[in-house]
């Protein structure tokens, strides 16, 4: 549906956010500022005591400084409570007393005819679930039980059975006054091609209904209990309710789990997926008997930022993590990562947590490893790189591999892990020996190397320097930890940071905050031993508190202005090989100083700060201007 313009506008004026997500939240009002606007409660998205959730109505947005979790109403309502776009945005259209637009009279039709269909798919499913109670059913409880299934896991995931009946489910399903064109297009029933009578599809097997997003009936799944079976899965036919390869196994009760701080797990099959359920971790899915498509990761990345692919530790299970990192590749960055983890070898998650219980299970998805490691294993596992053309070959495969993303930044940072990896291998890492396995690379480890010599990067992929705004960033925070008092000064601005270390996050929220945490200690200790940042307490612990607050908001200034310019200073930096271009360097530090004065024309002669004064602000900002942390030019 195709919404006129302004009408979200409209929405967001008329419906405050903290009206919205007061109904998930308890806020903190000594924290808060009701007349502002200003909200404070603790996240509904992951686990915590203290108000890290900040909720602005002047600007309509949410942000966790805890798990960062940020958006407007309508993303809210997606992520805490598995709502569709349009469906978020009818609830709130209600709420601000806004008619929704009318749909075409084909969408109308459309809507109507998934409608009926799905009436059929909730009256199969319903007929199937009476089913696994018969007699005829007596084996398939038998093999449920012996799975580890009692009656009330049935009940949860709805399992039913197909007896091995022609046309006992068409049947009911016309007695109950449905149409045959209608059973047959909603994938219970298929017509021969002779013109016969309607059969049913699924026929003595177990039964597993699949459900969207939004709790339909869109399809099953169905296990044959016969061994001789052609297929051991079955599933739904592609129908105008059912797409397998863009859906997922226990979609909505997973999205559910997420959004209360679960990991999603992404695993093969059913069994699994109920098995993981069972032992705890209930943000489990699994794709429809296919390997994951391109459209079921993007469905993924909808529900979390980093899926762990839990892959069965056998032939097949590898040969899909292979198959995987190709599709991710050109579609992964910020937001969008994978983990993975591979079981032991001939045991699917069912099988370990049976034999060695949750923990186990939890112990391996807490040890995850990222895509860029599963791509270096498969390019080197079981390789001998004895000579220059295969290292060559290798730097070839990695450099096309990781040319596929398309984010600059992920794609910089694949880079530099990969160069360690390739350094780690090469240039007389630990496990060098143990991966190649040759007397010839044993011998190569002890050749000599220059005092202090740098790894060797992969041919044509650049070093990723320490950012200026990096730089900006940590002297202000350091400077807030050293004189707290100018927090409340600063708060506005510091509220729009968004620190991408952790640590930094968490020290950033303690100084908002007024708390303390052990990861904003340790921001702390890190930015106090940073050499870059040596010289902020020295400025900052003689001064005035006039004089420190115009120090920090300086540096804020130019952060804002870095940030502003962010996607042409990166650029220009990845340019420069080697030694630094200082006639580069000065034009970048003319392009920001030039911003800065026109974003704050203040600060250009009109700031009553005297000659002490602008040369301790200059003094602090130095190591910026001067990008002390490039190497001086050689002589």
């Amino acid at each position: 549906m195709s919404l006129p313009p302004g009408f979200l506008d409209e929405i967001r004026n008329r419906v405050p956010i903290s009206r919205v997500i007061g109904k998930k939240v308890v806020w903190d009002l000594r924290k808060s500022n009701q007349a502002r606007g200003d909200w404070w409660a603790p996240c509904p998205f992951h686990q915590e005591k203290s108000a890290s959730f900040h909720c602005d109505d002047q600007k309509g947005y949410y942000y966790c400084f805890g798990c960062h979790a940020k958006g407007d109403a309508i993303k809210f309502l997606r992520d805490a409570d598995g709502m569709e776009f349009i469906e978020a945005v009818k609830l709130l259209a209600a709420e601000a007393g806004l008619q929704m637009p009318e749909p075409d009279p084909r969408a109308r039709e459309r809507t109507d005819r998934r409608t009926r269909l799905l009436e059929v798919t909730e009256a199969a499913c319903r007929w199937f679930r009476l089913q696994l109670q018969t007699g005829a059913a007596a084996e398939a409880r038998d093999y449920l039980l012996r799975r580890g299934l009692d009656r009330g896991a049935e009940d949860r995931f709805e399992i039913g059975f197909a007896p091995d009946s022609r046309t006992a489910l068409t049947q009911a399903l016309r007695d109950k006054g449905y149409d045959e064109a209608l059973i047959v297009e909603s994938g219970m029933s298929a017509k021969p091609d002779d013109g016969g009578a309607a059969y049913d599809r699924f026929r003595g097997r177990i039964i597993f209904p699949i459900r969207d997003g939004q709790g339909g009936c869109i399809g099953f799944g169905g296990r044959a209990m016969d061994p001789n079976a052609r297929a051991k899965y079955l599933n739904s036919p592609e129908t105008p309710l059912f797409d397998k390869g863009r859906n997922l196994y226990n979609l909505g009760p997973a999205r559910s789990a997420v959004a209360k701080g679960q990991r999603l797990v992404v695993a093969e099959g059913y069994m699994d997926v109920i098995a993981l359920c069972r032992a705890g971790f209930e943000g489990a899915v699994a794709p429809l008997g296919t390997a994951i498509t391109e459209d079921q990761l993007r469905l993924m990345w909808r529900v979390s930022p980093e899926p762990v692919i839990a892959l069965d530790g056998d032939a097949a299970g590898q040969r899909a993590a292979q198959r995987l990192i190709d599709l991710a590749l050109p579609m992964t960055g910020p937001g969008q990562a994978l983990r993975f983890v591979i079981l032991p070898a001939g045991q699917d998650p069912d099988d370990l947590i049976k034999a060695a219980g949750p923990g186990a299970m939890g112990a391996l998805l807490d040890g995850a490893r990222p895509l860029v490691d599963l791509l270096w294993s498969r390019e080197t596992e079981g390789q001998v790189f004895d000579s220059p053309e295969r290292k060559a070959a290798l730097d070839k495969r990695l450099q096309d591999a990781i040319a596929k993303i398309p984010d600059e930044l992920t794609r910089n940072h694949y880079a530099e892990e990969l160069r360690r990896k390739r350094w780690e291998l090469f240039g007389g890492g630990p496990r060098r020996n143990a991966r190649q396995g040759n007397a010839r690379q044993a011998d190569r480890k002890s050749a000599p190397r220059g005092r202090g010599q740098a790894p060797r990067p992969l041919p044509a992929v650049a070093a990723n320097p320490l950012t200026a705004a990096a730089l900006l960033e940590g002297a202000s925070l350091l400077i807030c930890a050293l004189r707290p008092e100018l927090v409340a000064q600063a708060e506005t601005r510091l509220e729009r940071l968004s620190p991408p270390d952790p640590d930094r996050a968490a020290l950033l929220f303690d100084l908002l905050s007024h708390g303390e945490s052990p990861a904003g200690r340790r921001g702390l200790e890190t930015l106090r031993r940073d050499a870059h940042l040596g010289l902020t307490p020295a400025v900052i612990g003689s001064q005035d508190a006039e004089t420190a607050l115009a120090i920090l908001n300086n540096l804020l200034d130019r952060l804002e202005a870095q940030r502003a310019a962010g996607t042409e200073l990166a650029r220009a930096e990845a340019e420069i090989q080697g030694e630094a271009d200082e006639g580069l360097t000065w034009r970048m530090q003319q392009i920001a100083r030039a911003r800065h004065r026109a974003e704050r024309p203040e600060l250009e002669g009109g700031m009553d700060l005297n000659e002490d004064r602008d040369a301790l602000s200059a003094q602090l900002s130095q190591f910026v201007d001067g990008q002390i942390w490039r190497k001086p030019p050689r002589r």
